[in-house]
């Protein structure tokens, strides 16, 4: 004896009024790799210790996005490595001094405490 293939659920109704509060959990969640990295491998989040970096408008808990893979341009803030310190500088291509270059910020996520 074969058991019958025929559905007799009663169908959902559509929904009028107002939504589940709910609802929100069905959607996707927004993933930061995928929105702001463009180059994984060579991307690093730096968190800012203290406010010395205030001139960029830096902050102590805001986080660096840098990636290495970029070759900076002009007006860009970029991080370098300058008497064994990480520092902050802003690109002018008519600087004739030489600089170690480490990475382009891409972003800065700034913390909100």
């Amino acid at each position: 004896m074969e058991k019958t293939k025929k559905s007799y659920r009663v169908a959902r109704p559509n929904q009028t009024g107002f939504s589940s509060p709910a609802t929100h959990y069905t959607e996707p969640r927004i993933d930061l790799n995928d929105a702001l990295i463009e180059n994984s491998s060579a991307t690093f989040y730096v968190r800012v210790v203290d406010d010395s970096f205030r001139d960029f408008d830096i902050f102590e808990k805001d986080v660096l996005i840098i990636d290495k893979s970029l070759t900076p341009k002009n007006n860009q803030l970029a991080v370098i490595i300058k008497e064994g310190t990480f520092q902050i500088l802003r690109i002018d291509t008519n600087s004739k001094e030489e600089i170690q270059f480490w990475g382009v910020i891409t972003y800065i996520i700034k913390s909100t405490l």
